[in-house]
């Protein structure tokens, strides 16, 4: 049988750290098989010129609502997950986790169900799920239909629990209006990943919250208390804490980039800021609206929003917000990388040997101009 053999060369190659300029990486069958210096790597094969264009791993984005025309909350199947995760591979992203906005909690079994097919047919780039509700605070829905938000129950902790025994990752955002401690720690020794949003809490509940085993806060500034200068709120919980790390939409639009440059450098480690798109159904598509809920969303000015006005996920491609980073913000391009690709899948478990030889046989990798304007898929 005769193998297929591409080597790139002749550019910058990130390697979930740093940016490797005079490397070159070969695959052998798919699979990474030699990265180092050009003069230590073999050619042979087919060669790709670089043209001094930069090759990284493939976006992990933790929170994916829609794409290729379709909302997980219209149609939960293996089918829609399988749309949007093809729509958003040519978007440049290898990882995701389909995100279920706030649902009945007949819609979250079939999502869960759905997303547990889907893992076990090795539909490729599905990493798991994330549940954004229903369990949050009605004072900071956001988007959410407040129909559906309420407390967490015996029987929806049961639940989720036993998802996240069964999926690889389950990622659920909640609030403490609507969840207790007790069950948020349950979760965690579950295997959850449970994330802070949606919520109106102060700075010390937040802090108690994450002692408990929150480990995450969603889109950091976007529907939750921000940070006073007598009450820091979340968003001053999210960063003063060093074991969470908050996701973030930096399209420019959801927060400002001087409100990024100031909680970029205040952020604690080890935890880190990570980039999400929250993208909606458009994403891949020219559509200029579409429905969720009985509810139109309309396209404009790169933003996505109800009738009302109010923001209704984001029109965020990855390559864009690293750009965003990295031209309005000062962020260093190796960074911007890290928070698009490396941390968030540290986050999920996805950062191992194990993760690498995924990403090896998912072709995960995407060729990126220094400009961050265009990116076009290796295949």
């Amino acid at each position: 049988m005769t193998r297929s053999v591409v080597t790139f060369r002749n550019g910058q190659v990130f390697d979930g750290k740093k940016l490797r300029a005079g490397h070159a990486i070969r695959f052998v069958d798919g699979h990474a098989r030699e990265f180092g210096p050009d003069a230590e790597v073999p050619v042979d094969g087919k060669v790709v010129d670089l043209s001094g264009d930069i090759l990284t791993p493939g976006y992990v984005d933790l929170q994916v609502n829609g794409g290729g025309g379709v909302m997980l909350n219209n149609d939960p199947s293996v089918d829609t997950l399988r749309r949007i995760a093809e729509a958003h591979r040519n978007l440049g992203v290898s990882f995701l986790l389909p995100t279920l906005i706030s649902d009945s909690a007949e819609k979250t079994h079939a999502t869960i169900e759905a997303a547990i097919r889907a893992v076990q047919e090795g539909v490729p780039g599905i990493a798991g799920l994330h549940l954004e509700g229903p369990h949050l605070s009605i004072a900071r829905k956001g988007a959410h239909d407040p129909a559906f938000i309420r407390p967490m129950e015996d029987d929806d902790l049961e639940t989720l629990v036993t998802a996240s025994r069964r999926l690889p990752v389950l990622k659920v955002t909640v609030a403490p209006e609507s969840v207790t401690e007790e069950q948020v720690s349950a979760l965690a020794r579950a295997g959850a990943l449970v994330s802070l949003g949606h919520s109106d809490a102060s700075h010390e509940v937040c802090m108690r919250y994450f002692a408990a085993g929150a480990r995450c806060v969603t889109h950091i500034f976007n529907a939750m208390s921000q940070l006073g200068n007598r009450e820091p709120g979340l968003v001053g919980a999210a960063l003063a804490c060093g074991g969470v790390s908050a996701s973030l939409i930096a399209d420019a639009v959801h927060v400002h980039p001087e409100t990024i440059r100031a909680a970029w450098a205040a952020k604690a480690g080890p935890g880190r800021m990570f980039l999400v798109s929250d993208a909606m159904a458009v994403a891949g598509t020219d559509l200029a609206e579409f429905e969720l809920g009985g509810r139109m969303i309309r396209r404009g000015g790169g933003a996505l929003k109800l009738q009302d006005a109010t923001l209704a996920g984001a029109d965020l491609e990855l390559t864009f917000a690293i750009k965003i980073l990295v031209e309005n913000v000062n962020v260093s391009l190796e960074s911007a990388l890290q928070a698009a690709i490396t941390h968030p899948a540290a986050l999920i478990g996805v950062s191992s040997a194990k993760a690498d030889a995924q990403l090896r046989r998912l072709s995960g990798l995407r060729r990126v101009a220094h400009d961050l304007t265009s990116s076009v898929a290796v295949h």
